[in-house]
Formats: structure tokens, sequence, C-alpha cells
């Protein structure tokens, strides 16, 4: 009979409900993981949106293609809307590996991985301006050919920090390596 009487302890009940030292470490492991992930998103969005934010305003200030509208292409040229999309994609999958060596804490360690960087983005700045608001085809084979340069060098240095952020250099190198072929036809139309 006394068997009946006694309550069942309920994990749920407050009234029997302790916490431990574990329980609460787990807590505090958990409210700071929930922290640095905050942090770490936070960074990505930087990360992603400085380079992104860069080319749309350069696209907005130069992208009319005035020069590039007036030369005469061959059938395989990309239309502007393409190559202001290829620019932008660019920019993101870029931002995206540099955001991969920085968590890495890789600019520390590998500086010219930051030069070589920021000498990327100064260059796919001036690509827009010197080839499709100046229509100047030499200068933007220049341009084009050292943004190849730059990413070879990225690809790189972002390689020895972190396998991914290296690998994602090359669809960029790719179209780096396209844009110096556009340009190369133009030189010689």
């Amino acid at each position: 009979m006394e068997s009946q009487n006694l309550k069942h302890r309920s994990r749920d009940d407050p009234r029997f409900t302790t916490t431990t030292s574990n329980e609460k470490n787990r807590a505090n492991r958990r409210e700071k993981r929930m922290a640095m992930a905050k942090r770490g998103l936070r960074s990505l969005v930087i990360a992603v949106s400085f380079p992104l934010s860069l080319t749309l305003l350069n696209i907005y200030l130069f992208g009319s293609g005035r020069g590039y509208a007036s030369l005469a292409k061959p059938f395989w040229f990309p239309p502007l809307w393409l190559l202001h999309t290829g620019c932008l994609a660019s920019s993101f999958v870029m931002g995206l590996s540099a955001w991969f060596v920085w968590v890495e804490g890789g600019f520390h360690v590998k500086p010219t991985a930051l030069s070589l960087y920021l000498g990327y983005l100064g260059l796919s700045m001036a690509w827009h301006p010197t080839v499709l608001w100046m229509g100047a085809s030499w200068a933007g084979l220049l341009v084009s050919l050292a943004m190849v340069g730059t990413l070879v060098g990225c690809s790189r240095d972002f390689r020895k920090v972190n396998p991914i952020a290296g690998n994602s250099v090359m669809p960029c190198l790719a179209w780096a390596a396209f844009l110096a072929t556009v340009n190369l036809k133009l030189v010689f139309l």
C-alpha cells in the first residue's frame, strides 16, 4: 500500500530539479558558442558585402558601357549584363575565400595574402572604368593580366592557410582569364 502513496519524482517538477555545476558549465559553453557563431556570421557578412558593394558602386558609376557598346564585337562576346554579373559573382567568391583565410588567422601568418587580395580588389575596380567606360582595350588587357597574376598568388597563399579558400579562387581566376581573352580580342579588332 505504501508504494501507492509515493510520488513519482519527475524531471520537470521544479521541486525536485537541482542544477549541477556540469549543467551550468554546459549552458555557459552553449552561450559562448552562440556568441562566437554570431561574431562569425557578422564577419562573414562584412567580408562578402565589402567587395560586393565596391563592385556594385563601380558598376553604377562606370558600367554604362558606352566604350564597350560602341565597339564592333564578335558573336561570342558577352553582353554587358553578363559582364556585370560575372564581376559580381567573382567579388562574392573572393570575399568568401578571403573570409576563410581570415577565420584561420591567415592574414597574420601570410601577410602577402592580404596584399594580393587587396591588389586584386583594386585591379577589379580599375577594370570596369578602363574597358567599359573609357574603351581603353590595351590598358584593360594589362589590368586583366595583372588580375590573373594576383589571383594566382591569392590561390597559392590562400591554399597554404585553407585549402578550400585556395580552391575557391579558381572560378575567379577563370573569369579573369576570360576577361583577358576578351580584352585581347578587343585590342586586335
